[in-house]
């Protein structure tokens, strides 16, 4: 199985792609002056955009724009320095990604890149139904700033409704234990997926 390869995106054409990849599994259009502000790394494998994600570095922050204002005014959160935060935003991972340990690759990167920005604070934002990535940022420690309908300005496209959360850079490194485990448990589930499918081509042959 050929390994992944990561990279930072330097072009403006594969920043482009990456984006048009990103709005085609999430169904989400990220705006340009957004993505200007942002770190785009991706996973190939031979010449294919497999996976990526987005680290935004500086305010102001996508998640924290969708907000309420008295939210903002009322959560403990918002009197911390916007400048010691990072904002994880637009992972994606292709359809080809089948195994756990693909999948697993790609988010260990993206933790050790996030934890490499140095920013006590690291924002998550999601579809506030997808109970994938609610798992995914329960293990982080994550604790949720807002869950519902997004503050949208005028020509902004999100989800109906989102969970904006955050954790710590040292929370977020030190529960990789906890993402070990749910590796370990995807790839058994994995193969015995594998395992069923083979099961089930044998007694099709013998009928």
């Amino acid at each position: 199985m050929e390994a992944i390869k990561f990279r930072t995106l330097k072009t403006e054409s594969e920043v482009e792609f990456f984006l048009s990849r990103f709005e085609s599994y999430v169904g989400v259009k990220l705006p340009c002056d957004y993505a200007q502000r942002s770190k785009f790394v991706a996973g190939f494998k031979g010449e294919e955009m497999v996976a990526g994600y987005m680290l935004v570095t500086k305010p102001d922050f996508r998640s924290l724009m969708f907000v309420p204002d008295q939210v903002k005014r009322e959560h403990d959160f918002f009197r911390n320095d916007s400048y010691d935060m990072v904002e994880i935003n637009g992972v994606w991972m292709s359809a080809s990604l089948k195994t756990a340990s693909e999948q697993f690759s790609v988010w260990v990167k993206l933790i050790l890149d996030a934890f490499k920005c140095r920013k006590q604070f690291v924002l998550l934002m999601a579809n506030q139904r997808n109970n994938n990535i609610r798992h995914v940022h329960a293990m982080t420690g994550a604790q949720d700033i807002y869950e519902g309908e997004p503050m949208l300005m005028s020509g902004e496209k999100s989800h109906s409704t989102i969970r904006v959360s955050y954790t710590k850079r040292w929370s977020l490194l030190m529960n990789m234990p906890r993402y070990w485990l749910e590796y370990k448990s995807r790839e058994r589930r994995f193969v015995r997926r594998l395992k069923q499918r083979e099961f089930t081509r044998t007694l099709s042959k013998a009928n």
